[in-house]
């Protein structure tokens, strides 16, 4: 199978060249691989350069953006100016962190799923993070149904049915939302272990506090499920500030009319979908 991945790198000089390494490992290797460099100033491009001349799937796309490192919003940004450069001729798409670490047999147990199930749309593992001691350990998603957006793989079909990712915090929640709305599955598999070089969220600007509940709101979940959604998260995480930021920062949005990032028929559809999974995990 055909697939393409576009990586949005952005001063990762401390483990973009882990991550690159990996996919030349890979027994499935890639038709292309775009990084996008987006406005780095420390030694990321030189690491991406010595790759361009290891192999010729690499390609170098250079971006000039935000210096914040804000989720959501700046990484989809720059992935979406790196899939600009690739055409259709492809069966699934990968949008990949540039601080992961592949397992060499990753790729092909992707291609695997979707060749078997043209259901699925969405696949991908589960990551691993060092701890203080220095042992790698999972980190639970707070859904094990969850493709952490650090490596999501898409079906083309499914790709194009959600209408690509949105720019904005909550993206790698709404786009499995909207996959499930158009038909498909998603896929996970706890044999396909990754390393996230990174702990999630460690370089994220302070003011990313407050865009959970403003995607909540983005999403159409409505008080109720932001209610819930916020309290278990704040619980999964010790910490009671997070269901704070969560619930100001969707009245915040609420307030200023924010965008939607569905239609009505869609929030419509993944209220339903929510309220049928809380009533499946409290019974």
């Amino acid at each position: 199978m055909n697939y393409y991945i576009v990586i949005p790198a952005h001063n990762e000089e401390a483990h973009l060249a882990d991550t690159l390494n990996s996919i030349l490992r890979q027994s499935l290797q890639p038709k292309k691989v775009i990084i996008v460099n987006d406005n780095s100033t420390d030694g990321t491009e030189t690491i991406i350069d010595e790759f361009l001349e290891l192999s010729p799937i690499f390609e170098k796309l250079n971006t000039t953006s935000s210096t914040a490192h804000m989720p959501g919003s700046k990484v989809i940004n720059a992935f979406k100016k790196g899939l600009e450069r690739l055409d259709d001729n492809y069966e699934f798409l990968v949008k990949l962190d540039a601080d992961i670490v592949l397992p060499d047999n990753y790729f092909e147990k992707i291609a695997f799923v979707f060749k078997g199930n043209p259901q699925v749309g969405i696949a991908g593992g589960f990551v691993y993070e060092q701890d203080e001691g220095g042992e790698w350990k999972l980190n639970h998603p707070m859904n094990k149904d969850h493709v952490r957006g650090a490596f999501k793989a898409y079906s083309k079909s499914c790709f194009k049915a959600i209408g690509g990712l949105k720019s904005a915090m909550g993206w790698d929640t709404v786009d499995e939302l909207l996959a499930q709305y158009h038909g498909f599955e998603i896929y996970t598999d706890e044999h396909l272990k990754t390393k996230h070089s990174r702990p999630t969220g460690n370089a994220y600007n302070a003011k990313a506090k407050l865009l959970q509940g403003r995607a909540m709101y983005g999403m159409r979940y409505g008080f109720w499920i932001t209610l819930i959604a916020s309290i278990k998260m704040a619980f999964k995480q010790s910490k009671f500030n997070a269901f704070v930021d969560n619930m100001y920062g969707y009245f915040e949005a609420k307030k200023e009319q924010s965008p939607f990032l569905v239609s009505k028929q869609e929030g419509k559809f993944i209220r339903s979908l929510r309220w049928k999974n809380i009533k499946r995990k409290l019974l």
